[in-house]
């Protein structure tokens, strides 16, 4: 059979049926890492939960992969383009699954499964990629996966996001293909002074918490001056215990975020400043590392339409794109600057006002309502998944697309 002579609505079947006969099997993954939350690279019991169903489906996994304890890959199919799927499944300290990442890993799987069996199934030439990426909230594992080569080869790269229904003020929809992500970078900072007795000889001291203390404050300034999807976040990590001692180190650590890589570098130098200028008003000594850095998402049209055309197959009113900066970050940007890629936002029933990293949002990620709405993505992200590897011209324009993208954001 050619590939002109398989109709999309025969693959739309057969997708559903194959998901439909996995239905139990997804629910308890679903629900096995929603009920284990587990912070960046200590997402042991995920991976094993994943690497275990996975092949108990008839795949070999690769565990432990690209040097990342808890990233693995698995791939299948021969020839043809490679269409890759990026699993998350890493949590958030104290509220677990705000983010909804259990439905993330959720939707990859399912699209890996479905597109896998798909080709071969109607005999088409083409490979697939379910990957296991750790550490998206914080320590960028899709970042480290690149530069171990985890991507090379990729032609098409899809994921999908949970979120509110009402992901931007007054706009409710169940999803969003493409939305603008910010570009953030990490910045650590010490100060070190001099201790000296808070009450008998203060003068002889250097205090790191003024600089610390100083340092914010001259953010807090800088605030006035910044872009309205412009982000700068703070925490002390290190400040004194007791009163009565002049401190002599402090620490703190920074997200800086802007909707550009060259509005970002532009923000990193002005908040080193201000860092740099609670040192010098102190008299202190201050070392600044800066790390993880999170691109900007290049949006393409392309992946986004279909994306708006397969939703809408199973009933779901998707927006193609929204202009408004999504104001949160994510390690799938430093993926849309390798091949093209599409990062969607689905909606679940969630309560009103209840948005991700809020304790609301975790426990309407757990629901069946929102298990359900992660199959429908995931049967959507695997027929994007064939549009890519069974039309030639189809997948020209998406490419195509892609690069002139970097040419303007270059």
């Amino acid at each position: 059979m050619t590939v002109t002579e398989i109709n999309i609505k025969e693959v739309k079947a057969f997708v559903d049926a194959a998901l439909e006969g996995l239905q139990k099997e997804l629910r308890e993954l679903n629900h096995q890492i929603w009920s284990n939350p587990e912070l960046a690279y200590e997402e042991h019991q995920a991976h094993d939960t994943i690497c275990d169903f996975i092949e108990a489906q008839g795949f070999a996994v690769t565990r432990h992969a690209y040097g990342l304890d808890t990233s693995f890959e698995v791939l299948s199919g021969t020839g043809g383009r490679l269409i890759n799927f990026n699993a998350e499944y890493d949590a958030l300290p104290d509220i677990g699954h705000a983010c909804g990442h259990n439905l993330i890993s959720t939707s990859s799987v399912a699209a890996f499964i479905a597109l896998s069996l798909a080709l071969k199934k109607f005999g088409l030439p083409g490979r697939t990629q379910l990957l296991g990426t750790p550490a998206e909230e914080n320590g960028g594992g899709k970042a480290k996966l690149i530069e171990a080569g985890a991507y090379k080869g990729v032609d098409i790269s899809l994921m999908a996001h949970p979120g509110p229904k009402q992901i931007y003020p007054g706009q409710e929809c169940c999803g969003i293909a493409g939305t603008l992500m910010n570009a953030r970078k990490n910045i650590h900072c010490e100060f070190s002074g001099r201790n000296a007795h808070a009450g008998g000889n203060p003068w002889e001291g250097i205090n790191a918490l003024d600089a610390l203390v100083s340092s914010y404050n001259n953010v807090a300034v800088l605030r006035q001056q910044l872009l309205p999807d412009q982000r700068i976040h703070c925490a002390f990590l290190d400040t004194p215990k007791v009163a009565n001692v002049i401190p002599a180190y402090t620490k703190a650590f920074w997200q800086v975020r802007s909707p550009t890589l060259t509005g970002l570098t532009t923000l990193i130098g002005k908040v080193r400043n201000c860092i740099e200028a609670g040192a010098l008003a102190t008299g202190c000594q201050v070392k600044i590392e800066e790390d993880e850095l999170y691109t900007d998402v290049r949006l393409n049209d392309t992946l986004c339409e279909r994306y708006q055309v397969h939703m809408g197959s199973y009933n779901r009113d998707v927006l193609k794109r929204h202009d408004k900066v999504l104001t949160g970050s994510s390690d799938i940007g430093n993926v849309s600057y390798e091949t093209p890629t599409l990062h969607t936002m689905f909606g679940i029933p969630a309560p009103e006002k209840s948005f991700p990293h809020h304790p609301t949002f975790a426990a309407a990620a757990g629901t069946d309502e929102a298990h359900t709405e992660a199959v429908i993505v995931g049967k959507s992200l695997a027929l994007i998944g064939w549009d890519m590897v069974s039309g030639d011209d189809l997948y020209d324009i998406t490419r195509n697309q892609w690069q002139d993208e970097i040419v303007r954001k270059d």
